[in-house]
């Protein structure tokens, strides 16, 4: 997908390719597709809006989905122990923590729920958290994101990757960044080139209403990281 998509994108070393996780899925028929396209994660959420699902049908949800995949909730701010309650309910292998986790958060999730624990960074700019290293060596991974009032994810909104990678890349060492916000079809393989990050993950930019998933959108947004 080179053209004018591509311009701006970084000329440095080529990245391996991302894995992808298709999240904010409602629909039985979405997550068979996504894993059928080879997602590495299909998400779900539990932090409210139009995608929210309860444990159980998250559980039926992932049951319906064929494959190798790693599950993942995404969960505002609630009590660890309620986390892993609902985590160990939808058998997840990692839990997502919006609402700009702690590092003492994240230690009290690990110490209730076996799985991996994934920390957001919300940004509206450059305002990158003064911890970001810390969070990188804590969580199984750092999910970047947009910040938004009034929403944890899921608003389409892009970060601007070209001026968030020089502090990224000084934090980040060896940890894992799972890349989120407004990423399409159309974006996503030169926000992969700058940043480089382990995944992408999408939600909105492959819906036709919220929590619908498209599904050309799907395969194209696959497509284009080919």
């Amino acid at each position: 997908m080179a053209g004018a998509g591509e311009q701006g994108a970084s000329t440095g070393p080529a990245r391996v390719r991302p894995d992808v996780k298709f999240c904010g899925l409602t629909r039985h028929e979405d997550a068979i597709r996504g894993a059928a396209l080879g997602a590495r994660y299909l998400g779900v959420i539990f932090a409210g809006g139009p995608r929210l699902l309860s444990a159980e049908q998250a559980a039926a949800l992932f049951a319906a989905a064929s494959g190798s995949y790693g599950r993942v909730g995404v969960f505002g701010a609630r009590p660890a122990a309620e986390i892993a309650r609902i985590a160990a309910e939808a058998e997840l292998s990692a839990v997502q923590l919006h609402g700009d986790p702690s590092l003492r958060m994240i230690d009290e999730v690990r110490a209730s729920f076996a799985g991996e624990v994934w920390a957001v960074v919300r940004t509206t700019g450059l305002d990158l958290p003064s911890d970001l290293g810390a969070l990188f060596s804590a969580a199984d991974a750092v999910v970047l994101d947009a910040k938004v009032p009034g929403a944890l994810g899921g608003t389409g909104v892009a970060l601007d990757w070209q001026a968030l990678a020089p502090r990224l890349e000084q934090e980040r060492s060896n940890g894992r960044l799972v890349l989120a916000g407004g990423l399409t079809a159309d974006n996503v393989r030169r926000a992969a080139r700058i940043l480089g990050p382990d995944v992408v993950d999408v939600s909105s930019g492959v819906e036709r209403a919220p929590g619908i998933k498209d599904a050309t959108r799907m395969k194209a947004f696959v497509d284009a990281l080919a």
